[in-house]
């Protein structure tokens, strides 16, 4: 099986020097593609920056900054492929003008405009056949099982991984409740982010 897995942050530029991004490491994005690797599968991995080593014996690596550029790597890749795992963290938001220089400070607050970034996972979910499979990932601070749910209909998902920002964002292990667009529901307990993605892959393939 071809499976496209996403990991990371992106950074959104402000100027040559300031950039919005988030708290993600990819961690559980390079432990799914490690773990599919290991599993016989022809993978596909696009990362945003992180200080990771990409997995061995990857099909293809791909290295990208900002949300528009794994936009861009992700809709040309995903036609190619079976599955997809769409664990990066991408912003939602990026600034609506980039400066040119670095901006100075003067007296007084900074206004930033901000404007949407592309939806990739819905994107993906427009363009899906039936016989791919698409598989989210919800990361929330509340409401942890709504949220996912509304996520994996919104979206046209297969599977949604969801978990607590507090159980998998920067640490070294993660506990995720997996949901079905079939009404499956399937629990993994805290473990290391290795073990989860073996969990994860056994459970949605």
């Amino acid at each position: 099986m071809r499976i496209l897995i996403t990991a990371g942050p992106t950074r959104e530029k402000i100027d040559p020097v300031r950039f919005i991004t988030n708290y993600s490491t990819g961690k559980m994005g390079y432990a799914l593609a490690q773990s599919a690797v290991e599993a016989g599968h022809e993978v596909v991995l696009v990362s945003g920056p992180v200080t990771l080593k990409a997995p061995e014996n990857l099909a293809e690596f791909h290295s990208v900054e900002s949300a528009q550029d794994m936009a861009e790597a992700v809709f040309s890749i995903f036609p190619s492929c079976d599955a997809a795992i769409m664990v990066a963290a991408v912003a939602d938001y990026r600034p609506a003008e980039i400066c040119s220089s670095k901006m100075k400070k003067s007296d007084g607050d900074l206004f930033l405009r901000l404007e949407r970034t592309t939806d990739i996972l819905a994107g993906l979910g427009k363009l899906k056949r039936d016989d791919q499979k698409l598989i989210g990932f919800a990361a929330e601070t509340d409401d942890l099982l709504a949220n996912a749910q509304g996520k994996l209909e919104r979206k046209n998902l297969d599977w949604i991984a969801a978990n607590k920002v507090s159980d998998g964002f920067g640490s070294e292990t993660n506990k995720v409740i997996l949901l079905s667009r079939t009404g499956e529901r399937v629990d993994i307990d805290t473990a290391d982010k290795k073990s989860v993605a073996e969990k994860i892959l056994e459970t949605v393939f």
